[in-house]
């Protein structure tokens, strides 16, 4: 088996109607740091080469896929309870709080971000970093 060229970095990127609102919630609400900003976009640093971008739609495209409710976009900690807590005190409404999850093995939880996208915070509750053949 052949192994691909190296992969540096990730970078999941949304769209939204509203970038001041999505910055605020991702800055000031997650705490997360701004990366780069290049007007329309702005990208966020989520781990060491995980990064998140959000970019203005304009009012006259539809962004491609435009239904929020097809992504989910996911942060693995162990910390899901301190999540919960540390952004329920920061006035996020919950769609579910911390939960097993047996049939997949998983604690989680689960809210929604100004533009209306999925946010899962999640803990595998078995290793997953290595890989199974």
């Amino acid at each position: 088996m052949s192994t691909h060229p190296q992969i540096e970095q990730q970078i999941t990127f949304f769209y939204t109607h509203n970038l001041n609102s999505s910055t605020e919630f991702y800055e000031q609400i997650l705490g997360l740091e701004l990366w780069l900003d290049q007007g329309t976009c702005r990208i966020y640093t989520v781990s060491g080469s995980g990064y998140l971008g959000f970019c203005q739609a304009s009012e006259t495209s539809t962004p491609p896929g435009d239904q929020q409710s097809s992504v989910i976009f996911t942060l693995v900690t162990p910390q899901v309870d301190e999540w919960f807590e540390y952004l329920k005190e920061r006035g996020v409404k919950f769609e579910k709080p911390p939960t097993l999850n047996e049939k997949y093995n998983i604690y989680h939880c689960f809210f929604r971000d100004p533009s209306g996208y999925l946010i899962e915070i999640q803990r595998f509750e078995t290793n997953h970093k290595k890989r199974h053949n």
